[in-house]
């Protein structure tokens, strides 16, 4: 149970701080004034919508949450906390969590009905809470629905692979071609790894030979002087070891550079030149030796895979038959358990319609073509005609006795419905036989509820007014004299009159 509410700078609301009882707890007020605003700021606090308070605050206690990695258990007190600045942060009992960690959480606590979201009749939507039921009260459904869908991610893959091998096949012998034209056109230049650095160095190399030739002749001059400067540095008494090393050293260097100029008179330049430029293209195209490589060994297996097409095709289509069959037998029986749960809900649904003056809600299961759920589709009737032909007020009067009875299942004991205008463009028998619901259902949940019509803002525990003053909404809980005033001004309109007000009177205390 939600026991305080704290928010401040949310649009329109500078600062709300409310405390809450059990029960039904209703917001009243005129259009525009923002209680949809708040109450989407209330579920905001629990990762259920996109914040845009400053700070939003929630306590609870009983809140019937247990969560092991952050140490939450049943009946603890727990305080939930967002602050926005640039991006939200959310805390729960001071430990940083994500959005998508708390809306985990929060899901077997909170549940929000809309009557703006008409998605609950959908027959995607009925078969996952179909499912919910049967895996929590038939043990043996989740294995097979496990297996289910284990199976049939695998029959999807491979039904990926035969549509793309009978693609394949249509332009067969076109992608044999080019995939054999791409291998030869690398085979014919048969690049190496490091390649193109040797030759490069090469290139280098030659295009300095004719000018280290040239030095060379020159430079030979020093050994037919080398007697003379031996005699001169005798002497000079000086010791000639210094020039004897120096000659000895520039003999091998020259050696070394006469070792390189043979080697490169076998090296034909055109050719080294024609070689790099063709490994050039292959780098501008691949970038590398390496991925050149890969990209060969790559259409190399894609060729092998092309001539055995014919064998993989018969093997994948006789995998996909057999598939195709576990995965049917699966189904079916997923379906006998999606119809126990059906009678169930059909039972609790029909229960709640009492209350709301209608009878008779059919919900039934009939075949459709396999999908990732099965091979259901859940019809509902009123009365023996479908819910696109009802009336809108039948329409939302059944839209309620269905989410009371999922959220009877969805949400723990003492968890938390919101409610947003849900006796909207309503008659007032209508509008009481709604009331009469929710009175029930606050019996065993904590409801926050928008109302316009006072046959349910009447019936609150808490009775609370939003209003605009000076462009800044805001937002109180109203004594018994207050509430009279409200609820008359919501029979006769902002001129609140004696006859209105004597009519809520005698309401209250009936």
């Amino acid at each position: 149970m939600i026991t305080r509410l704290y928010i401040k700078n949310c649009l329109s609301f500078k600062e709300v701080d409310l405390e809450f009882n059990s029960g039904l707890n209703i917001f009243t007020g005129p259009s525009g004034a923002g209680k949809s605003i708040l109450m989407r700021e209330i579920l905001a606090s629990f990762g259920l919508e996109d914040v845009k308070s400053e700070i939003v605050e929630v306590n609870l206690n009983n809140s019937r949450i247990k969560n092991e990695e952050f140490d939450i258990n049943f009946e603890e007190d727990i305080v939930i906390k967002c602050l926005k600045k640039e991006k939200a942060r959310y805390f729960l009992n001071s430990q940083s969590l994500s959005k998508k960690t708390l809306s985990e959480i929060s899901n077997n606590l909170i549940k929000y009905l809309s009557l703006r979201d008409t998605s609950d009749f959908k027959s995607e939507t009925l078969i996952e809470f179909l499912d919910r039921y049967a895996n929590k009260n038939f043990p043996e459904f989740q294995n097979i629905k496990i297996d289910f869908d284990n199976k049939y991610k695998e029959f999807i893959d491979i039904e990926k692979r035969l549509s793309k091998i009978k693609d394949d096949e249509k332009n067969l012998e076109d992608l044999k071609e080019f995939a054999k034209f791409e291998i030869a056109k690398i085979e014919e230049i048969n690049p190496k790894e490091n390649e193109y650095e040797e030759l490069n160095s090469i290139k280098k190399a030659l295009a300095k030979k004719e000018k280290i030739e040239v030095a060379s002749k020159k430079a030979s001059i020093i050994f037919e002087n080398a007697r003379a400067v031996n005699e001169l540095l005798e002497i000079l008494e000086v010791d000639s070891n210094f020039f004897d090393e120096a000659i000895n050293e520039f003999t091998n260097i020259l050696e070394k550079a006469n070792d390189t100029l043979s080697e490169l008179e076998d090296i034909n330049i055109e050719e080294t030149l024609n070689r790099i430029e063709k490994i050039s293209s292959l780098l501008k195209r691949f970038g590398t030796i390496k991925e050149c490589l890969e990209y060969k060994e790559q259409k190399q297996k894609e060729l092998e895979n092309y001539n055995n097409i014919s064998y993989e095709k018969d093997e994948l289509e006789q995998k996909y038959n057999q598939l195709n069959e576990i995965i049917l037998n699966l189904a079916y029986k997923i379906s006998n358990y999606r119809e126990k749960s059906i009678g169930i809900l059909e039972k609790s649904v029909n229960y709640y319609l009492d209350f709301l003056y209608l009878n008779s809600a059919k919900i039934t299961l009939t075949n459709k073509k396999l999908d990732y759920s099965g091979v259901d589709f859940v019809e509902f009737t009123l009365n023996g005609v479908t819910i696109s032909t009802i009336s809108s007020g039948e329409y939302n009067r059944l839209r309620l006795a269905l989410l009371s009875s999922i959220s009877e299942f969805d949400i723990a004991d003492n968890g938390v419905l919101f409610l947003d205008e849900i006796d909207a463009n309503l008659s007032g028998k209508e509008s009481d036989a709604i009331s009469k619901v929710l009175i029930k259902l606050s019996k065993n949940y904590q409801i926050f509820a928008i109302s316009h019509q006072i046959q349910l803002a009447s019936q609150a525990n808490q009775h609370f007014l939003v209003e605009k003053i000076d462009g800044n909404s805001v937002v109180k809980i109203l004594d018994s004299t207050q509430r009279a005033k409200e609820l008359a001004r919501m029979i006769s309109g902002e001129n609140v009159t004696n006859e209105a007000l004597d009519f809520v009177k005698n309401l209250l205390k009936s």
